[in-house]
């Protein structure tokens, strides 16, 4: 067998090993580390300890203390009662549009997500307000879930994004630049799902006239000063980045700040709930620099294995084309997104495809936004979807129900990852207005 063959042998052998894995319900962190220690078991040339190195230095970033402080933001903002201002002040400016409901459910997610950055966190925290909401006023439950999920998406490609955190580390790209790239991306998806809201309320009106979130609405006065406080969050974290002021890890840490004092200052934070925040952020950034740590042994042994060249070759051989190399990214990640989580995906792929794509001359600013996109989609399609099943536990809904009522939304997520894919400007303009 030639060194060729044998790299290509060892490659099929991990990947097969990760996917009998995740087949048997092995948890995604322990299915990448268990092939990449048989790996060193049987290799003469590294050891336990180097492998250990490997893994400890793929969370041993300053950037990456981000992820739990924005975590911690999303939940602070749950736990105060924060996201309930932003309900009350949307439902005051669209109450009287047809459809009001639904255009509030995709508007919030844009709002909220620039406090989350994490998909599970929308849908969660809005999941749990407004699919009730709007199955009271009268829209059908596949319909409110499906929206919900869908706008959901949004969280993690508007900055800050904890997707888009863990692209630039392992590229080597800014997060500044890669947060605000996904700005315009964001917009275009929720204008894309509010066209689709517009389409269906004409088929399908409401059968009951809107009502407020938590009970009556709140007058145009008090909903202006209740949610202009939390409108301020963004101010902080994207123009302490931009204005140079903070790093975007100093920048998250402005923002937990910022949301204890809002929770102090409403009175909505208690000692209790401040406690159970801080056990959630632990658990979910514990569970994200598992898998961080694991991915980044795996990929090192793909890199070693020679992983990337055979892809580099392999593609450069069938196409020169850099369109058609993005269409087979996206058909790529697209089913790596359904099997793998974001972050995860993003560590083992992105060693993999920059390399390919720089020979291609595609930006790594659009590369990173496109495949952000492509693999949080994977977070609502199965068997992975974990927003179907954070939507199916927050409503108390089957998860049979919450997939039918995502399909339907899957034509206004793929047209959006189309539109962003094969036009660089909508990622690339912003940045480079800006000059970062």
């Amino acid at each position: 067998m030639s060194r060729h063959e044998a790299y290509a042998m060892t490659l099929l052998l991990l990947m097969l090993a990760m996917l009998v894995l995740l087949a048997i319900r092995v948890p995604v962190a322990f299915a990448m580390l268990l092939p990449c220690l048989v790996y060193v078991q049987f290799s003469d040339e590294i050891t336990l300890g180097v492998a250990l190195q490997r893994a400890v230095a793929g969370v041993d970033s300053f950037p990456l203390l981000a992820v739990p402080l924005f975590i911690m933001t999303g939940f602070l903002a749950n736990a105060a009662g924060l996201a309930d201002r932003l309900f009350r002040l949307l439902f005051w400016m669209l109450g009287r549009v047809p459809g009001s409901l639904a255009y509030v459910n995709v508007t919030s997610s844009v709002l909220f997500s620039w406090m989350s950055g994490a998909a599970i966190a929308d849908a969660a925290g809005l999941g749990s307000v407004l699919v009730p909401a709007m199955r009271k006023s009268g829209y059908d439950a596949g319909f409110s879930l499906g929206l919900t999920g869908a706008s959901s998406m949004i969280g993690p490609i508007m900055p800050p994004s904890i997707p888009a955190i863990i692209y630039a580390v392992t590229a080597g790209v800014s997060v500044g630049a890669l947060f605000f790239a996904g700005v315009i991306p964001a917009i275009v998806l929720a204008l894309t799902l509010c066209v689709h809201v517009f389409l269906h309320v004409r088929r399908h009106p409401p059968r009951k006239t809107a009502e407020g979130i938590g009970g009556a609405a709140d007058s145009g006065w008090a909903a202006v000063t209740g949610a202009l406080p939390v409108l301020f969050t963004p101010v902080i974290i994207l123009g302490g980045i931009l204005g140079g002021v903070f790093t975007p890890t100093e920048a998250a840490a402005a923002a937990v700040m910022y949301m204890l004092f809002l929770g102090v200052c409403y009175g909505t934070l208690s000692l209790a709930g401040l406690s159970d925040v801080l056990l959630r952020t632990a658990t979910t950034t514990g569970v994200i620099m598992l898998i961080v740590a694991a991915a980044s042994l795996f990929g090192w042994v793909i890199a070693r294995e020679r992983g990337p060249q055979m892809v580099a070759d392999g593609l450069l051989r069938l196409t020169d084309n850099p369109y058609l190399f993005l269409l087979l990214v996206n058909l790529f990640l697209l089913v790596v997104g359904m099997l793998l989580e974001p972050t995860a995906a993003l560590l083992i792929c992105v060693p993999v495809l920059l390399p390919v794509a720089l020979q291609f001359q595609v930006d790594p600013l659009h590369l990173g936004v496109v495949m952000i996109l492509n693999l949080v989609i994977g977070l609502i399609t199965p068997p992975i979807g974990l927003v179907l099943y954070v939507l199916g536990s927050v409503t108390g809904t089957p998860i049979a129900t919450v997939i039918r009522g995502m399909v339907p939304f899957l034509w206004p997520l793929g047209f959006t990852l189309l539109v962003v894919t094969f036009v660089p400007a909508i990622s690339l303009w912003l940045p480079r207005w800006l000059g970062i």
